[in-house]
Order: structure tokens, then sequence, then C-alpha cells
């Protein structure tokens, strides 16, 4: 993969660095998608992910790894072939599991330099956040996308500090109070659309998934750049 225009941008020894990175996605969908893509093109090389879904035709308006012609299967599969087709040489492993409490012990989170939160569901996410603070491994978590219109509203926070979300709300619920201030989290400051439908577009989404980048990459060379 010709990653010389990185490269000069930020330095062999950094782009080393990165490429060294193995990182965990749970959850491929609309954030996680555009988040596995973005790492992938920065030259990662070593890639866990975990997704028990189908591709559906509704998955067509924001899920990178969708076409008309991969409809009906494995979203871990097509993000795999999607990254081979950009990176031949890159280690992906994907997992057709949906994480619970009953495996989360088969998987080894202490070798993850990053755990990436871009599942729905509520007890996954609880439980991966709980597992990462225990074993002090970097997670990055990212809130509800859906029904927002507004991609200037999105940032990266900590939990303690996100607003007008209602995922944020009952992660804090169940989360001790100060360990909410260091789990790391992309959430939007806007006012949810008030319809009864996950509705969603394209690009919101897609923000979401790079903000987890740009923590993830940001953070690995702030020392250095």
């Amino acid at each position: 993969m010709d990653l010389n225009r990185l490269e000069a941008l930020i330095g062999k020894n950094n782009l080393e660095k990165i490429k060294n990175l193995n990182i965990l996605i749970i959850g491929i969908g609309g954030v996680g998608g555009y988040t596995l893509e973005s790492l992938v093109r920065m030259g990662i090389s070593n890639i866990t992910i975990i997704d028990k879904d189908i591709i559906d035709s509704s998955n067509l308006n924001r899920q990178i790894i969708t076409n008309q012609k991969n409809i009906g299967n494995k979203k871990v599969t097509e993000a795999k072939k999607r990254a081979l087709s950009i990176n031949k040489n890159i280690i992906i492993n994907d997992l057709y599991i949906f994480l619970n409490e009953n495996n989360i012990n088969e998987i080894e989170l202490e070798k993850y330099d990053y755990v990436i939160d871009t599942c729905d569901t509520i007890s996954t996410k609880i439980l991966l956040i709980n597992k990462c603070l225990e074993k002090n491994i970097k997670i990055v978590s990212s809130m509800g996308a859906a029904k927002r219109m507004d991609v200037t509203k999105i940032e990266l926070t900590t939990l303690d500090k996100t607003k007008y979300d209602a995922i944020a709300k009952k992660l804090r619920r169940t989360i001790d109070k100060q360990k909410q201030k260091k789990v790391k989290v992309v959430s939007s400051t806007e006012t949810a659309k008030n319809i009864k439908a996950l509705g969603s577009n394209s690009y919101v989404p897609a923000t979401f998934g790079l903000f987890i980048t740009n923590y993830i990459i940001n953070d690995t060379l702030k020392e250095t750049l």
C-alpha cells in the first residue's frame, strides 16, 4: 500500500507507529464502517472486527461497506473484503459473533492498543467500557448518530460531559461517575429529531467514524507531532 503522502505529512517514524497499532472494532455499521475505512487507509496493519449482522437494503444509505451486490452477506465478511482491496497485506480478523457477557472473556482485550465501540447494544457497550476500564485499555465509544443532521455539533468528549444523547444517558446511569471521566466518546450536542424511526443520513455516521479515527491517530502521535 502506497503511503508516501501520509509519510510526507507525519514522517517515517510516526508512520511506523501507526502501522504497528492493533485495533479492535465492535460494530461495522454506519459509524464502524467509516472508522474501519479510515484506519485501513492510514496504514494500520492489524485490525479485528466483530459484528453479528447481515447487510440489508436499508443499510445502503449510510454504510460504506454496502452495495447492491452484497445485500444478504455478513457485514464482517464484506468489511474484510473491502479492507483487503485497499491494503492486500493487512491482517484483518473477522469475528461473526454477538459480543456479550458469555463470550467477552474469549476476546483478549489486553492485546489491543485501542478498543472501538460502535455497536448499537447498550448492554454490550456497558460491558466493553467496564472491561476496558478494569484492564486499563483505551476505549472510544460512539454515542447516537441517528436522528441528527448537523455534523458541526459532533464532538469528542468524555462520557460525563455528554448531553442531548439518549444512549449516553443510559450509560451514565450504570457506569460509575468517576470512571465516566475516563471514557472517551464521540457524541453530538444536537437535539435528536422527535421521530419514532431511527432515521439517518449518509454523512453524520461517517463523521462520527472519522472523529474516532482522528482521536486514535492524534492520541498515538501526540508526543511527536
